[in-house]
């Protein structure tokens, strides 16, 4: 019996056939060649596709094996911290004699802001960092400053996707979840992709950050709450503890394994499955990486956990290391909604938000060195944006700011082939645009991916009728400057 779709095809079939105009041959032979496709898409696969995260050889000898990537959203001024511009001083409060795309134009201005702050040489390297970042001054030698970063996008949303995930678009899968699906985790009893949040706020664009996108559901990012209980309902109560609940896990995977059979091919069906059963391992595994008294005094003070300005970070980064050296592949550490977005009293309150991360960050990179983990993990520090070289709200030196910048900013990677010790690019003498060594946020992935042992044009996942990608068709390339 014919379905309706077949009825209707037919019947067009039918009326182009027998109609007198010459483009029926053609039509005729369109309508063959969507039928032949559709039963080809209709056919089920001989064995279902099965997704997980046990650990995979990647296609080249890779580098790295993990990343740590620390989060700063809201757009570091890097005028203020990474990239000096002294000639600046000389037009402090004059008019800027270029163009500027101004995000917030009701506090736009057009004065010059020479940095406030005072750059120095660090490092056997002299790499030039500010005062505000005296312990990432103690690692300069250790980190690739890359001066020429761009996303070419103003908003947070936007940029933030550029660098989370490739594009600008929503709904794509961010970078932690395509480094899980291409390579899987080392760790059978911690997740492969976990995010550490902020206790003041999530960051912008929230879940979207450690979102799968359209990959399966098992390579989205598991969040650690920033206080205690770090994971809710990870301990079981008294009373089903023990035996009681080894029968009830062992009776849910009969239920699950049965309902798997009649949906194979469910991918979320599979992720919850592997859920259930990585929770039931992670009661003692997370347990123990989450718990930081096993660290000594020295290691808690060099992470500035006996600092109240350093603590909740510091606890954050030392986790990350825990996770690292247990087998997690991509781990990233977040800070507050919009601590960096400095539109107004960046004199005051830059300095703050170094306070929280400086510290801690350096002492991860020092920490992960000394253990010998450096070597095969990447750290990763650097927001979404920069700022601009002219003053915004300008009420008074007090409460000047920046806007955003994203087509000339800085960030700096450490660890994992990168090259230490290492400034790569150059802004104008503005510091508004990249000018030499322009670093695309996809060229940045292409990189990583690179050193991670993969390919950004190879490393794929077929959606619909075409394989995607993280760079997707973008002109990425590898930036070898940056290779040790």
């Amino acid at each position: 019996m014919n379905s309706p779709l077949d009825h209707a095809t037919g019947s067009r079939r039918h009326f182009l056939a027998t109609s007198a105009m010459s483009v029926s041959s053609l039509a005729f032979a369109w309508f063959q060649q969507q039928e032949a496709l559709a039963a080809e898409q209709a056919k089920p696969a001989i064995e279902p596709q099965v997704f997980d995260t046990a650990p995979k050889v990647p296609p080249s000898p890779p580098k790295a094996k993990a990343m740590i990537s620390l989060w700063m959203q809201g757009g570091p001024s890097h005028h203020d911290l990474f990239d000096p511009k002294p000639e600046m001083a000389k037009y402090d409060g004059q008019v800027f004699p270029g163009e500027l795309k101004q995000d917030n134009a009701a506090q736009a201005s057009s004065k010059v802001f020479a940095s406030p702050f005072k750059f120095s040489p660090s490092g056997q390297c002299g790499m030039e960092l500010s005062e505000l970042l005296p312990h990432t001054q103690q690692v300069a030698d250790d980190i690739c400053l890359i001066r020429s970063m761009k996303t070419g996008v103003n908003n947070h949303g936007q940029s933030i996707r550029a660098l989370q995930s490739g594009r600008i678009s929503a709904g794509r899968p961010t970078l932690g979840s395509w480094l899980t699906y291409a390579l899987g985790s080392e760790a059978d009893n911690l997740p492969a992709f976990v995010a550490l949040i902020d206790p003041g706020q999530l960051p912008v664009l929230g879940v979207e950050n450690w979102s799968n996108g359209w990959l399966p559901s098992i390579y989205q990012g598991t969040v650690v709450r920033p206080s205690e209980p770090r994971i809710l309902d990870l301990t079981p109560p008294a009373h089903l503890k023990g035996k009681t609940q080894s029968q009830a896990i062992e009776f849910l995977q009969k239920l699950n394994a049965q309902h798997l059979e009649q949906f194979s091919d469910v991918s979320d069906l599979q992720a919850r499955m592997a859920s259930y059963e990585l929770a039931a391992k992670m009661q003692m595994a997370a347990t123990d990486a989450l718990d930081l008294s096993q660290e000594t005094a020295a290691t808690k003070k060099m992470y500035g956990i006996d600092q109240k300005e350093t603590a909740d970070y510091g606890s954050r980064c030392l986790i990350a290391r825990r996770l690292i050296e247990r087998g997690v592949r991509f781990v990233q550490v977040y800070t507050a909604n919009q601590l960096w977005d400095s539109h107004g009293s960046i004199i005051s309150r830059l300095p703050l938000a170094c306070q929280k991360v400086d510290k801690p960050s350096a002492a991860l990179v020092a920490d992960l060195k000394q253990r010998g983990l450096l070597d095969s993990t990447v750290v990763h520090w650097g927001g979404e944006m920069g700022r601009l070289p002219v003053v915004q709200n300008d009420a008074g030196r007090a409460k000047a700011g920046r806007d955003h910048n994203t087509h000339g900013f800085s960030m700096w990677v450490a660890g994992g082939g990168f090259r230490p010790g290492h400034v790569h690019g150059k802004t104008d003498e503005w510091g508004h645009k990249a000018i030499e060594g322009v670093v695309n946020h996809f060229d940045y992935h292409a990189t990583l991916l690179h050193l991670l042992g993969l390919d950004h044009e190879t490393m794929s996942f077929r959606r619909g009728d075409r394989e995607q990608t993280i760079t997707d068709g973008q002109p990425a390339q590898v930036i070898r400057e940056l290779l040790a």
